[in-house]
């Protein structure tokens, strides 16, 4: 469907409860293209002019300023978001996507996606198995005191209790500044991400 009311966001003018299946949100997201549309939407504060939006995800995708990005790689993405990439997401009702004015908002049901967008470096481990094995390590750790096995039952409690605190207080502090730097919509360039078709 294309947008041809004002340039608003859709909350503003519809009146209906945005919902994304978890199907739908995948499928979405499963494109790096389509991930880097909603990456610049939620840096530009959901609004975005089409030509703009085609440079900058030009320029993600070569490694280079907006300013050094050739006719090529530009026509190469615009045809892809033009044909395929926003009025997927626009019919999915993650953007409004107004083609004669060439223009794209960013929806409510966007915020749904939030849920689905753990980036995972290629070098990096998900924090869930980072936590479990932390667990394990501190549950160990505790038992060995607690029986009184040696070298753990020469560390006072007081002591131990203390450590594992704070091994998990800066993992926790830790993994915040990984997210916010991980999130998409952070400011500069797209996250490292594990990968995904670009066409």
């Amino acid at each position: 469907m294309m947008s041809t009311g004002a340039l608003r966001p859709v909350s503003e003018s519809a009146d209906r409860t945005p919902h994304l299946s978890q199907d739908v949100a995948f499928e979405m997201l499963s494109c790096r293209r389509r991930r880097y549309v909603l990456h610049y939407l939620k840096q530009t504060d959901g609004v975005a002019d089409l030509r703009e939006l085609v440079a900058q995800i030009a320029a993600w995708e070569n490694g280079v300023p907006t300013t050094e990005v050739t006719y090529e790689q530009r026509t190469r993405v615009y045809t892809a978001l033009r044909q395929s990439h926003l009025p997927k997401l626009d019919d999915s009702d993650i953007i409004s996507f107004d083609a004669d004015r060439g223009t794209v908002v960013l929806t409510d049901a966007a915020s749904e996606l939030e849920v689905y967008l753990d980036v995972v470096p290629h070098d990096d481990i998900p924090w869930s198995k980072y936590y479990l094995g932390l667990g394990v390590l501190c549950t160990g750790f505790v038992v060995g005191m607690w029986v009184g096995l040696l070298p753990f039952s020469l560390i006072p409690p007081l002591a131990g209790t203390t450590l594992v605190t704070v091994l998990f207080t800066a993992s926790a502090l830790v993994h915040v500044r990984h997210d916010s730097r991980m999130q998409l919509g952070a400011n500069g360039m797209p996250p490292n991400e594990t990968g995904g078709e670009d066409a």
